[in-house]
């Protein structure tokens, strides 16, 4: 009996770049993939699965406009913001699909997303997710084995230390740190130097137990380093063993982060 044919495969160009970073092999390598129109959901979470990176940013035009719209996978999960797969993308658009344009629109569930090309690093300009002061969660305490000074809550945790050193020395319980209410954990603490700020960010819920410089992270650090110290334009420093620099801006309801992106592998895929 002869072989009755088989769905035709599809390619697709797919990019890794490494965002928040001047040269490759740094800051945090998100896969990219442009498309012309959308791909089932199950699709794009396999391919996500595949690349087994933090983050998969998927983007298609939006119609009429110029804008893209965006959506953003775990290897386990589609999540609804992250920061540096957006810079990622917007350095994409601006580098090769739209030389010479100088910035780029994402829209996600009712926000704008914009990176913009300056003369210095890329800018890219978020909703601000402005932290509360809430009780320390028992659980929250035990999962990273240290009790912080102070805890707030946005979308994620925020758990403040008072030196730079104890955020470093974390070694989270990963397993207890899924299983809380929030997503996510942003550990910070002041510093001196370069930065004004060092954190880290654990996200097992999501399916990246450490993420290597996280944006998403910076839209809550900056509001809360930007009251504490007065100051709205501020440098983070996420203490990942890939590590990297994020400059911040609080814009009151949004903030802006800068930060240069480089690509690392350009291909295709076949599905």
């Amino acid at each position: 009996m002869g072989w009755s044919g088989r769905s035709a495969r599809v390619e697709l160009p797919i990019f890794i770049i490494d965002a928040f970073a001047d040269r490759p092999l740094t800051g945090n390598p998100a896969a990219v993939c442009p498309l012309d129109t959308w791909l089932p959901t199950e699709t794009m979470q396999a391919i996500a699965s595949e690349m087994n990176l933090s983050e998969t940013v998927f983007f298609a035009p939006e119609r009429p406009g110029d804008s893209f719209r965006i959506r953003w996978f775990t290897p386990t999960r589609e999540v609804d913001l992250i920061g540096h797969a957006t810079l990622a993308a917007g350095y994409l658009v601006l580098e090769r699909l739209r030389p010479g344009t100088t910035s780029v629109s994402f829209l996600s569930n009712g926000a704008e997303l914009s990176v913009t090309r300056d003369d210095g690093p890329l800018l890219l300009e978020m909703p601000a997710l402005r932290p509360r002061r809430i009780k320390v969660p028992g659980e929250l305490a035990r999962g990273l084995g240290r009790l912080p000074a102070e805890v707030f809550a946005a979308k994620h945790y925020l758990c403040v230390f008072e030196h730079a050193d104890e955020v470093a020395a974390l070694a989270p319980d990963m397993a207890v740190i899924a299983a809380l209410e929030l997503p996510a954990v942003i550990v910070t603490a002041p510093t001196s130097g370069a930065a004004d700020f060092v954190s880290r960010f654990f996200a097992p819920a999501n399916g990246v137990p450490e993420d290597s410089v996280s944006g998403v992270a910076h839209l809550c650090l900056a509001p809360y380093w930007a009251q504490r110290l007065g100051k709205v334009r501020l440098v983070g420093q996420q203490l990942s063993p890939r590590g990297g620099m994020v400059r911040c801006e609080d814009l009151g309801s949004r903030v802006r982060l800068g930060g240069n992106a480089v690509i690392f592998l350009t291909g295709r895929i076949t599905i």
